[in-house]
């Protein structure tokens, strides 16, 4: 078993999904944004593609791991699964604090008051985080690995 290497794998795989939900969500069906709002629309359907490559990049380097792992009989299914929760969470806050907050590339939102978009956004990301937590320590418990 290769609990580490599961886990990584699918932090990947659940940082490209969750990449995908928010670009086909909230840029392509409800257009409340782009990657980058700074600029032009033209700049910020080319951002958007950008991201859809940077997601679609994790996904394959993921599932190219998770597919290795499975070849050789090594996946920690429980370090995996906690790996998905992980990887969406962590997706999910990075764009909401440094995105969001600290770099202003973007909003989730524009005109309205963004609080309850930006509770509703970053207290999602916590849940996934602390369930990924939960999920990771009871999968290190059975299997008696260290961190």
């Amino acid at each position: 078993m290769r609990p580490r290497r599961s886990l990584w794998a699918c932090v990947l795989i659940g940082a490209g999904l969750m990449a995908a939900v928010d670009e086909i969500v909230f840029h392509q069906i409800l257009g409340w944004h782009h990657f980058w709002d700074r600029s032009t629309p033209a700049v910020g359907l080319m951002s958007d593609g950008l991201l859809h490559t940077a997601e679609l990049l994790a996904l394959v380097a993921g599932f190219a791991l998770v597919g290795d792992l499975l070849r050789r009989g090594a996946l920690s299914r429980g370090h995996a699964v906690a790996g998905l929760f992980l990887g969406t969470g962590g997706f999910q806050l990075l764009d909401g604090v440094l995105v969001h907050k600290v770099l202003r590339l973007h909003q989730i939102r524009y005109g309205v008051d963004i609080l309850p978009y930006d509770l509703a956004w970053n207290g999602f990301a916590v849940v996934l985080l602390v369930i990924g937590a939960l999920l990771a320590v009871r999968a290190h418990r059975r299997t008696g690995t260290a961190r």
